[in-house]
């Protein structure tokens, strides 16, 4: 079993409010997490079809059947539950004594914040980290401004295989065929969960608007273009990439507010969370087909941003990443927030580094007028070191 970074944040969590909510993509882990963490807990999921009428029809009396803390998995398909709940916790007054799961992330919060606001800690739980899969604390802000230190050698040829592989719990725990695994995983995302909160209609319209995403993964989000693309409005693929984003599948990294007097893109950049699911979109068959495809670099550009917000969400914090884009196309890739200070920081998949890697953060160093603060460079290779001031990290320290 892998440990997760998470489950200290979430006893901590229900040390200290009567109900505790973790939500994340399915079989990220949650039930796996939450039954190890509070192995006293009673157990219930309301995907059971008789629990869950039991919870609908009478849910004084089901609440009532728990004598001690309870874990109530998927709770978001009894919503009416919650009001009952908040009573339940007003009147016992004593912590952790709810902990709510639920991969449906936006149903589950809507009903949390309308009957549980005041009481309830809200967590996230997405799909492994790297620091997690090989049992090591991931990368601090201090090693990334002032250099890392040395950890084990990375065999060569283990990035494309991570890439490949992605890091869902069930593909690790049971070593499975990750583009199986992964096929049944969309399938079953498409057919039910997307039913569920959109009620599409046109499900092969929605499957060819997540591989048009898919495509565009690193690119600024377009949605005019993305809408005429798969044959849909406008408004609907601004709701169908909500969904995407709520259910963890998708993130859009929002642009830097730094402008240096310059005019800067408005618009998000498309990452997937997950790039094991992004590469079978892309119908990317092996580790060595990735190595060549032209999305390697989009694709190793969403594994830098998905790790550094997992290391930020599995610590209970807020990720706070960003990019950087003036009209002229100068760019640097990511934006890392510590404070009031800002760390630029580049993303390369190559496993060489060549000076005009560091042009996009030379350019920024000068713009904020102190070529001395801190910079970062993540790469494809194995080796972590400093040059002309910039930490430049492997992949693999992330």
């Amino acid at each position: 079993m892998i440990e997760r970074a998470l489950e200290a944040v979430l006893r901590k969590a229900a040390e200290q409010y009567p109900i505790v909510t973790l939500t994340g993509p399915r079989q990220s882990g949650k039930t796996t997490l939450v039954r190890m963490a509070f192995p006293d807990n009673a157990y219930v999921s309301l995907e059971d079809p008789d629990r869950r009428e039991f919870a609908l029809t009478d849910p004084r009396g089901f609440l009532a059947q728990f004598k001690s803390p309870v874990i109530l998995d998927e709770a978001q398909r009894a919503p009416e539950l919650f009001s009952y709940i908040q009573t339940a916790v007003d009147e016992k007054r004593k912590t952790g004594q709810y902990i709510l799961t639920g991969s449906q992330s936006f149903l589950l919060m809507r009903g949390a914040s309308q009957s549980l606001a005041g009481r309830v800690a809200v967590l996230h739980l997405l799909p492994l980290s790297r620091s997690e899969i090989e049992g090591r604390p991931p990368i601090s802000l201090t090693e990334l401004k002032r250099g890392v230190a040395s950890r084990r050698a990375i065999p060569e040829g283990d990035l494309m295989a991570a890439l490949f592989t992605g890091s869902y719990p069930a593909i690790h725990d049971r070593g499975l065929a990750p583009q199986e695994w992964l096929a049944n995983y969309y399938r079953t995302y498409v057919e039910r969960d997307v039913r569920e909160l959109l009620n599409v209609g046109d499900l092969e319209a929605f499957g060819r608007f997540i591989r048009l995403c898919a495509g565009r993964t690193g690119q600024l989000l377009n949605l005019s273009s993305l809408a005429a693309d798969c044959g849909v409005s406008q408004p609907t693929a601004r709701r169908w990439i909500s969904v995407l984003e709520a259910s963890f599948l998708v993130l859009l990294l929002r642009p830097h507010h730094r402008s240096f007097s310059k005019r800067l893109v408005k618009s998000p950049k498309l990452y997937f969370l997950d790039t094991g699911l992004l590469a079978y979109l892309l119908r990317i068959r092996s580790p060595d087909e990735l190595r060549t495809h032209s999305a390697r670099g989009a694709i190793f550009e969403s594994f830098v941003v998905s790790e550094l917000v997992k290391s930020a969400i599995h610590r209970g914090d807020e990720p706070r990443l960003s990019f950087w884009r003036d009209s002229t196309g100068h760019e640097v890739d990511l934006i890392i927030e510590d404070g009031s200070e800002a760390i630029p920081v580049e993303v390369k998949s190559g496993e060489t580094v060549a000076d005009d890697s560091f042009s996009g953060l030379r350019y920024w160093l000068r713009l904020a007028t102190d070529p001395t603060a801190p910079a970062a460079l993540v790469y494809g290779g194995h080796e972590s070191f400093r040059r002309a001031g910039v930490t430049v990290v492997s992949w693999s320290q992330l």
